[in-house]
């Protein structure tokens, strides 16, 4: 059996069963372990599946953002914890993009006392907030309103970012896998490829519950990265994963210590 029909196998097993481990997907292909993990390593880089300890899962496929209603309301200690730890990686006199999200917005609630920054968000809540409770200069991207979820999305607003010299990027996702980060929202993929572009640092801002997850549009490829700062209830099986990526993950205490730091994996 050639190694496409194998992963169509694998694919098609995960399917009906949802999960499946394996050592039973070694026996029903007749190969090795070491075949399998490479067929599933493939597969999920493609964002087709997940894989988990022992075994793999099917990816589950994000249809539509929530609104920011709804996003406000979901994990939100893991949000405050990686807003806490992500003011602490800005250094003074920066221009930072804040992309539109409520983890982003979970960071800009730190940024109240700091007014050396220049901000760029395309979120209206995030600008709602920095409007009344901080002293930073502040710059809206504008661009085609996106209603459900309070920001400005689509070419116009990628386009805005292109011409800012940014220094760091926080940008936020949906869902996540080791294939990157990907969208339901075809408008929002220009723009976070365009804040990455503008920006010499770019970082993920994003709560676990996100990782594993797949939806239509990719939009960026964890490689282009600086970092990745999520919370330490990301599963043992995806910070292997990611482990295997390259990618430095920064694991942050939901409830931060009084001494120490957040757990990491480079």
């Amino acid at each position: 059996m050639i190694p496409l029909e194998r992963q169509d196998k694998i694919l098609a097993l995960v399917a009906d069963r949802d999960a499946i481990s394996i050592n039973e997907l070694a026996q029903q292909l007749r190969v090795s372990h070491m075949t399998v993990r490479r067929d599933i390593r493939k597969l999920e880089d493609e964002g087709r599946l997940l894989a988990v300890s022992g075994g793999v899962r099917s990816m589950q496929r994000l249809q539509r953002e929530p609104s920011h209603l709804d996003k406000t309301l979901m994990h939100s200690p893991e949000k405050q914890a990686i807003g806490h730890y992500a003011v602490r990686q800005i250094p003074p006199d920066s221009c930072i993009y804040l992309d539109a999200g409520t983890t982003t917005l979970a960071l800009a609630r730190q940024l109240g006392a700091r007014s050396d920054l220049l901000i760029v968000t395309n979120d209206f809540a995030i600008s709602d907030f920095l409007i009344q409770h901080a002293e930073c200069r502040m710059l809206h991207t504008g661009g085609m309103l996106c209603r459900e979820n309070r920001s400005c999305v689509g070419e116009a607003t990628a386009q805005a970012l292109r011409n800012i010299c940014i220094d760091i990027a926080f940008v936020s996702a949906s869902c996540w896998n080791t294939g990157g980060l990907c969208t339901p929202d075809e408008n929002k993929v220009a723009v976070k490829r365009a804040a990455r572009a503008a920006s010499s640092k770019c970082i993920l801002l994003s709560d676990s519950s996100k990782y594993g997850k797949v939806a239509t549009w990719r939009a960026l490829p964890l490689n282009e990265f600086d970092e990745i700062i999520t919370d330490q209830h990301l599963a043992s099986h995806g910070r292997d994963a990611l482990q295997q990526t390259g990618a430095r993950v920064v694991m942050v205490p939901v409830e931060p210590p009084t001494s120490g730091k957040p757990a990491q994996s480079d």
